[in-house]
């Protein structure tokens, strides 16, 4: 049984690097699940509900950064780990159908489905690794009695009351982004040693960049639907359409112009390609995904009141969204590139500056600000590397 699990284990050639078909496959849940998330919170966005959606992405992007590490290990064409990724599928769905409800009635459903995703995916890494490498094996034997931790914190959440929920889920979240900045210490066992997992980097950032792809093209989805649905209100719709399509293309120009190749290329050529990893994708990519969920949401809120002052709650997505992307752009791209991109810089002082405004100005002059900063930065960038490379040759 132990030498047959040695071909689980990913392969080191080229085709290794590509995200496979299980994998996009699995992807398409979280389709899904961001859809169920931007319409929960566009649709009663307030201060109070803008912190609960930040358990839901943290949430989210921690199921899914961990299965990609486990697929990054392993082979996702084996037959045994397929059938891993389509449980998850499953179980993603139901934890996607409870998500509107998650501080209601449907907050143990929610609970159990996210813990089931998060501890079978450890068990089944650690049968995986059981005999073919001590090392790893080791490291998710800590990862998986963590988890076991932070699944209580979550299923206690789910039993108490909706009022008392939200404590419970902190504290489990708390738990698990903690683990990997001690190296999963456990009593008695001690603290995994440094690179212990075998990374494969270029892999690692196709599979993080793909997810921004879906956040950016549930971005498009939500806002064309949204648009259909106010199609009678007059040109006011269609201009607040260009601005929100034109902002989903900003984004994608400023992580993808520059960034994302970078990060590849850093993960793949440090000498601590699990540390750096973690800096770059675990935690780095969280507010480039945040910030593009919380533009879709602002955009929904400028194509559905255009003219209505939102004050500092929508200021909050419209400007706050872009400003969070940034954040992580330029947390990626320092990361990466060990420069600061001071456009970056910039964009987010000007979004900063620009809350001033929320309490007089109209949805749809905060958009337009939104889609100003995002193209100085992207423009800014665009002409400084040009200079640079110019200078370079």
């Amino acid at each position: 049984m132990t030498e047959g699990k040695h071909h689980w284990l990913r392969k080191e050639d080229a085709e290794s690097t590509k995200a496979s078909f299980p994998e996009l496959f699995f992807d398409l849940v979280f389709v899904f699940a961001l859809i169920q998330l931007s319409q929960t919170l566009a649709s009663d966005f307030s201060l109070g509900i803008a912190f609960d959606a930040l358990i839901f992405i943290f949430a989210l992007w921690w199921v899914w950064i961990h299965t990609t590490w486990v697929t990054n290990l392993l082979d996702a064409e084996v037959v045994a780990v397929r059938l891993l990724l389509f449980g998850l599928m499953f179980l993603g769905i139901v934890l996607a159908i409870a998500l509107p409800k998650a501080f209601d009635e449907a907050g143990l459903v929610f609970a159990l489905a996210y813990a089931a995703m998060q501890l079978s995916r450890s068990l089944f890494a650690l049968y995986a690794f059981k005999g073919v490498d001590t090392a790893s094996f080791m490291t998710f034997v800590r990862i998986t009695l963590w988890l076991l931790v932070s699944s209580a914190f979550w299923i206690a959440g789910g039993l108490v009351s909706p009022e008392n929920r939200i404590l419970f889920w902190i504290i489990a979240l708390a738990i698990e982004y903690a683990a990997p900045l001690v190296r999963y210490w456990m009593p008695g066992i001690g603290a995994s040693p440094a690179e212990t997992l075998d990374v494969n980097g270029e892999h690692l950032a196709e599979r993080c960049a793909l997810f921004v792809i879906i956040a950016l093209g549930e971005t498009i989805i939500t806002t064309g639907k949204t648009a259909s649905d106010h199609a009678d209100e007059g040109g006011i719709i269609f201009v607040v359409l260009v601005s929100a399509f034109l902002t989903t293309v900003l984004m994608w120009w400023i992580y993808f112009h520059d960034g994302q190749e970078n990060a590849a290329e850093t993960v793949e050529e440090t000498t601590e390609p699990q540390n750096t990893a973690d800096h770059l994708f675990t935690y780095g990519h969280l507010p480039i995904v945040a910030g593009i969920i919380l533009t879709a949401i602002g955009e929904d809120f400028t194509l559905t009141h255009p003219h209505q002052e939102g004050g500092y709650s929508n200021a909050m997505a419209i400007l706050g969204g872009p400003i969070v992307f940034l954040a992580g752009t330029l947390w990626m791209k320092t990361v990466a590139t060990r420069m600061l991109p001071w456009s970056h810089c910039v964009g987010i002082a000007v979004g900063l500056a620009g809350f001033a405004l929320a309490p007089y100005a109209e949805n749809v002059l905060l958009q337009f600000l939104s889609l100003a900063i995002l193209f100085g930065v992207a423009l800014w960038e665009y002409l400084a590397l040009k200079r640079f490379r110019r200078a370079s040759a």
